[in-house]
C-alpha cells in the first residue's frame, strides 16, 4: 500500500487486496436499491486500517429529530450516531477513570450525586454502582420500547423531565440491581454525568480533548438537550470515517499511531460480557456477539436508532460503519445486518 493511495486520512486497499470478493463495493449498492430495505446512507469497510470499501446515497434524513430534508451524502457530512453515542461514552468513561476524576464501576451511584440525599432513603438504590449503570442492569423502571417520538418512551420522557439525571436515578426499583438487563439510555445520562463532573468540561469538549483531538477528528457536533447538556445517550454526530477511525482505535486495543488513548484493559472489560441481553450480551455500552471458540466475543458493536451501525470483527480486523436514515421503525436494525451478513461477511476470501 503505497502513500498515494489515500482517501483523505484513510489508506485505500482495493477489496482483492483485503481479502474480499472484487465485487464487494457492488454487492452493497445491491442492497441499498434492495425494497426489502431503503434509505441506506452510507457504509463504510476498513480491514487491517485500510478503507477497502465506502460507498454513499441519497435520502431523507434528520438531526435528532429535526428534519433536514433529502440529503446527497458524502465523505465530509456529519451524520447521527444516535444510540452507538453510548459505545463512545463508554470509551470516554475508561479514559476518565484512569484519569482518576471519575469513581470506579464497584462504586455506589448514589454517593456520586449527593445532590440528592433523598434518594438513598431507598435501601435497593442504595446498592446501585456505576458498573450497574455501565451495564444497564440498574433494577429500576425503564422502557424504550416505544418510538422514541412518544413521550412515553422512558428516554424521551427524561429529555422532558426538569431535571434528567433526577429523572434516571428516581425511577421505581423492580429488581435487584445487577440481576436483569434492561436498555436504559438513562443510564448513560449518568456516565456521562459523571464524566462531566470530573472533568469540569462538557461531554462533547472532554470527548474533543482527549478521543477526537488524538484520533484527528476535526468535525463534530453532539446534541444537547433543553438544560444545555450534552444527549448522552443519542446526541453525537460524526462523519462516518471517523466513526471509523473510533472502531480501528477499539481494535488495536485503545492505541492510536502509536499513542495510546483507551486504557487496554478498560476495552477488554468493556468487551466481557457483564449481562445478558436476550440473545446477545452486554459490556460497558457495548453490544457483544457470541462468543468465538477462544471465550472472547466473535464481534463488537454499536446500535443506534434508524439502522446506524459500527461493527467490530476482532479476530478478521475489520470495522464496518453503516449510516441510515430510518429512525424510530422498528425494523431498522435488518439493514445493517444485511449489509453485513449478506455482503461484507459472504465476500471475504482470506479469514
Amino acid at each position: 500500500m503505497t502513500a498515494a493511495r489515500q482517501a483523505g486520512e484513510w489508506p485505500v486497499a482495493t477489496p482483492a487486496e483485503a481479502g474480499f470478493a472484487p465485487d464487494l463495493e457492488a454487492r452493497i449498492d445491491a442492497l441499498a436499491a434492495d425494497p426489502r430495505f431503503g434509505n441506506l446512507h452510507s457504509a463504510l469497510v476498513v480491514r487491517d486500517g485500510a478503507l477497502v470499501a465506502e460507498r454513499y446515497y441519497e435520502g431523507p434524513d434528520e438531526a435528532w429529530g429535526r428534519p433536514l430534508g433529502t440529503r446527497r451524502f458524502g465523505p465530509d457530512d456529519l451524520h447521527d450516531l444516535r444510540s452507538v453515542s453510548k459505545s463512545v461514552v463508554g470509551l470516554l468513561y475508561g479514559i476518565a477513570l484512569a484519569e482518576g476524576i471519575v469513581a470506579p464501576p464497584d462504586a455506589p451511584l448514589l454517593a456520586q450525586f449527593p445532590e440528592y440525599p433523598d434518594l438513598a432513603d431507598d435501601p435497593v438504590r442504595r446498592r446501585m454502582t456505576v458498573g450497574h449503570a455501565l451495564t444497564m442492569t440498574l433494577g429500576t423502571a425503564w422502557d424504550e420500547g416505544l418510538s422514541y417520538a412518544d413521550p412515553r418512551n422512558s428516554e424521551h420522557a427524561m429529555e422532558l423531565a426538569d431535571d434528567r439525571y433526577r429523572y434516571a436515578l428516581d425511577r421505581p426499583s423492580v429488581d435487584e440491581p445487577g440481576r436483569k438487563w434492561t436498555y436504559n439510555g438513562g443510564a448513560t445520562a449518568l456516565i456521562g454525568r459523571l464524566i462531566v463532573k470530573g472533568s469540569g468540561q462538557s461531554l462533547h469538549e472532554y470527548a474533543e480533548s482527549r478521543l477526537f483531538g488524538p484520533l484527528g477528528i476535526r468535525a463534530s457536533e453532539w446534541i444537547r438537550g433543553r438544560d444545555g447538556d450534552c444527549i448522552a445517550a443519542s446526541g453525537l454526530r460524526l462523519r462516518p470515517r471517523d466513526l471509523a477511525r473510533i472502531g480501528r482505535l477499539a481494535l488495536d486495543g485503545g492505541v492510536w499511531q502509536g499513542e495510546r488513548i483507551v486504557p487496554a484493559d478498560w476495552l477488554a472489560a468493556s468487551f466481557r460480557a457483564h449481562a445478558s441481553a436476550g440473545e446477545l450480551d452486554y459490556g460497558y455500552q457495548w453490544w457483544l456477539g457470541p462468543p468465538a471458540p477462544d471465550g472472547r466475543p466473535g464481534w463488537v458493536a454499536g446500535f443506534g436508532n434508524g439502522g446506524q451501525r459500527l461493527f467490530l470483527a476482532p479476530r478478521l480486523g475489520l470495522v464496518v460503519v453503516v449510516m441510515a436514515g430510518n429512525y424510530n421503525q422498528p425494523d431498522a436494525w435488518k439493514l445493517p445486518v444485511a449489509i453485513i451478513t449478506e455482503a461484507v461477511l459472504p465476500a471475504l476470501t482470506r479469514r
